[in-house]
């Protein structure tokens, strides 16, 4: 990860409690727009980021593998889903299907995903700025803004 991009995050991990105030904020009363001021902040983000040039949320943290993930990444593999499962992943303390460890064993070391086409559905969605109803995901919004870069660009574009 280049410098710029560490720099978003170092800045987001030390405005943690500044993050984490002013989305309780959000969640406790959502202005109607919401969902619009996300999409517009993830995509300013995304003009000036690209995730190539980084890829932290596949060296540090699992995505959830939904049974789907784990038939769809298995076929891709050519292996049977138990095998899959059993090589790749483990069951947290959540109950969820989630790597056995990081990084992504399937990122390569261009920032690409050897199964990019097949990938869980968590990592089609990452960094979930854009979609509807944030305000249900606003506490892991703020904890992926110690993760991704974008995600913490955006939070301080909204807290403006």
């Amino acid at each position: 990860m280049n410098g710029k991009l560490k720099s978003y995050i170092d800045k987001a991990k030390s405005q943690r409690k500044q993050i984490n105030r002013f989305f309780n904020k959000l969640k406790k009363n959502p202005p109607k727009d919401l969902d619009e001021q996300f999409r517009q902040a993830h995509e300013e983000a995304f003009e000036q980021i690209d995730c190539l040039d980084c890829a932290n949320c596949c060296s540090t943290t699992s995505p959830i593998f939904y049974d789907k993930d784990v038939e769809r990444m298995a076929a891709h593999f050519k292996m049977r889903a138990s095998d899959f499962f059993d090589q790749y992943l483990r069951v947290d303390e959540d109950g969820d299907q989630v790597l056995k460890g990081s990084p992504c064993p399937f990122l390569l070391d261009d920032n690409k995903c050897m199964a990019y086409e097949s990938r869980p559905k968590a990592c089609r969605e990452y960094p979930h700025t854009n979609r509807k109803r944030m305000v249900q995901i606003l506490d892991l919004t703020a904890k992926n803004t110690r993760v991704c870069p974008a995600v913490a660009s955006i939070a301080m574009q909204l807290m403006k």
